[in-house]
């Protein structure tokens, strides 16, 4: 009776370890950039979708283009915003994450954007 309750732990225990090992090897991290960090070498990020974070330029929105500017420290990168809803905190100044394919259009690097996220600024106001 020891041994078969042995065996159906030892059985169950590979089963996890099988499951976790394969849930390891199928999820692929996904890398999130600065806006610096894709204007270093803009090149190396066409190939596949971007995920890239920055802040959105004060002033920079424009409606009737669909696009705005998202800045990091020292680099800017338009976003083209036309194929997908800005969420409702989305707002000039504040800091956002954006999925998208990187294109070179008229001598200056756009997103065309897939996904826009937004954090939640009342969490981090000072009270």
């Amino acid at each position: 009776m020891a041994a078969t309750r042995v065996s159906r732990l030892l059985v169950v225990g590979f089963a996890l370890i099988a499951l976790i090992s394969l849930m390891y090897i199928s999820v692929d991290p996904e890398v999130q950039y600065t806006v610096d960090e894709v204007m270093e070498s803009p090149n190396d990020f066409t190939s596949s979708e971007v995920h890239l974070r920055g802040t959105v330029m004060e002033g920079s929105v424009n409606n009737e283009s669909k696009t705005f500017i998202l800045s990091g420290a020292n680099s800017q990168i338009f976003v083209d915003i036309s194929s997908v809803a800005l969420p409702d905190g989305f707002a000039e100044g504040y800091v956002i994450a954006v999925k998208g394919d990187l294109l070179e259009e008229d001598g200056k690097w756009t997103i065309s954007a897939n996904s826009i996220q937004t954090g939640c600024p009342s969490k981090y106001e000072a009270e």
